[in-house]
């Protein structure tokens, strides 16, 4: 518990909205910080993320239908639905990673791995100047 309390003061709240086609990163007081592709680019066969983890997002999204025989341009979810658990874990801390400001403490984000568009919402207010969504959204 202490622990936690103490992390907290150093740590970044995020949340993250896994979509299909895009996948949004919320931290706290500074609303959307990241709207990326939900691609990632991989060696054929193995799995292997290129450009050691790094060609994920806008990089994977140029490559795809222009890849060689070799490498692959995927999406991990398909219909809102994670079909590749593997791939989908290197995405996710690629965007993570690139978010992450402070080496020295990780990032506190939701015990699930994803939130809905209206938490990602909810957690951009303080940092925008939007209006507060109505309750039937």
């Amino acid at each position: 518990m202490f622990l936690d309390s103490l992390l907290g003061w150093f740590s970044v709240d995020m949340g993250i909205d896994l979509g299909t086609c895009n996948t949004l990163v919320c931290v706290r007081g500074e609303g959307i910080v990241l709207n990326e592709p939900s691609v990632v680019a991989v060696r054929r066969g193995t799995n292997k993320v290129l450009n050691n983890g790094n060609a994920v997002g806008w990089a994977a999204k140029e490559m795809l239908g222009k890849t060689p025989g070799s490498i692959s341009a995927i999406r991990p979810l398909k219909d809102g639905v994670i079909s590749d658990f593997e791939i989908t874990e290197a995405m996710l801390s690629y965007f993570i990673r690139k978010v992450s400001t402070s080496a020295a403490a990780p990032p506190r984000s939701p015990s699930c791995p994803w939130v809905t568009s209206r938490s990602a919402r909810a957690c951009a207010w303080p940092a925008t100047t939007w209006t507060r969504p109505s309750s039937s959204t």
